[in-house]
């Protein structure tokens, strides 16, 4: 069970995302102590796909037992216009089948087994026991009412897949614990057309402000009022030094959100930070000391372990503690 103040913290973050609340302040600091009161909610990863094979109900339904406090799927649109959940461009990376999303109806995904290529230990346990591709619809059915639920959007053209995902958002009365998220700015301007969309920032925003405070170039342009933000805590970049004849590349792991480039977010009241890929304990803890509202985690059985481990107040290091407190 999760102790009261972790509860609080899941549940401020519920209450301001989807309905753009005030921001969490789980930082605190003082001259003698710095310490957070509270721990960043837990996202399930394409529904889990470290539990389960990926944007599977299967998946969806392990990440609800293992207690994630909200859920992110990935969205394509089959052969018949239906918004199914896959990530990939081909059917082959995690399937039995080949080929794209759209070559098939949503009756055919339903039939091919996602599971697999799903690998745990030396076994593949789904390979005798198939689970197909679910629709966005289903996927709504599948969790609780009160769960917000984070739509990726992959795959081009963003308009008519945007025309079909508004349909079933209309059609179950679902805006309003549904968030869109996606790398492609396309979908963030077809989704601006609906104004009960919930919209995260185009990710091209949001890492070139972070880069510009991590090359001490000063916070410009901090997201407006309740503006949603994901972007991995720590990523693998190339840095590219041109020349007159030429360029240099320099590859670094470069983490992304410190206590600079959360100062720049949090300017404004109510913007919300997510950070991907946080899967180990020591990640989990800098989100917290950094304040961060959530984590998109691929195993909520591990992350939820690793949290209910954690003894509120969590002490941090001066280093990781979020400045803009």
């Amino acid at each position: 069970m999760l102790s009261p103040s972790v509860r609080l913290a899941a549940g401020s973050w519920m209450a301001g995302f989807v309905l753009a609340g005030c921001s969490l302040t789980p930082v605190m600091n003082t001259d003698a102590v710095t310490q957070a009161n509270s721990l960043p909610a837990i996202i399930a990863h394409r529904g889990g796909t470290g539990d389960a094979p990926e944007n599977t109900l299967d998946a969806i339904h392990l990440s609800i037992e293992h207690r994630a406090d909200a859920m992110w799927l990935t969205v394509q649109l089959s052969k018949d216009g239906v918004p199914v959940l896959y990530r990939p461009a081909d059917l082959s990376a995690l399937t039995d089948a080949k080929g794209p999303v759209f070559t098939y109806t949503a009756a055919e995904l339903a039939r091919v087994n996602a599971g697999w290529n799903f690998r745990r230990a030396e076994a593949y346990p789904y390979r005798d026991h198939p689970v197909g591709i679910p629709t966005l619809r289903e996927a709504l059915h599948a969790t609780p009412a009160t769960m917000p639920v984070i739509l990726d959007m992959k795959a081009l053209p963003a308009g008519p897949q945007t025309q079909a995902v508004v349909r079933v958002l209309d059609e179950e009365n679902a805006w309003q614990r549904v968030s869109i998220y996606s790398t492609e700015a396309d979908y963030q301007r077809s989704f601006a057309a609906y104004p009960q969309a919930r919209l995260f920032e185009s990710r091209d925003a949001t890492r070139e402000r972070l880069v510009r405070v991590l090359l001490n170039q000063g916070c410009v342009d901090a997201p407006a009022e309740r503006t949603m933000t994901a972007f991995e805590l720590h990523r693998a970049l190339t840095v590219v030094e041109k020349f007159t004849l030429g360029e240099g590349r320099s590859d670094v792991q470069a983490t992304l959100w410190t206590p600079a480039t959360v100062a720049c977010f949090r300017q404004k009241p109510g913007v919300r930070i997510v950070a991907i890929a946080v899967n180990e304990a020591d990640h989990y803890r800098m989100a917290a000391c950094l304040g961060l509202d959530a984590v998109l985690a691929d195993s909520p059985s591990k992350m939820a372990a690793i949290r209910d481990g954690i003894a509120l107040p969590l002490r941090c290091p001066r280093s990781r503690a979020s400045s803009g407190q």
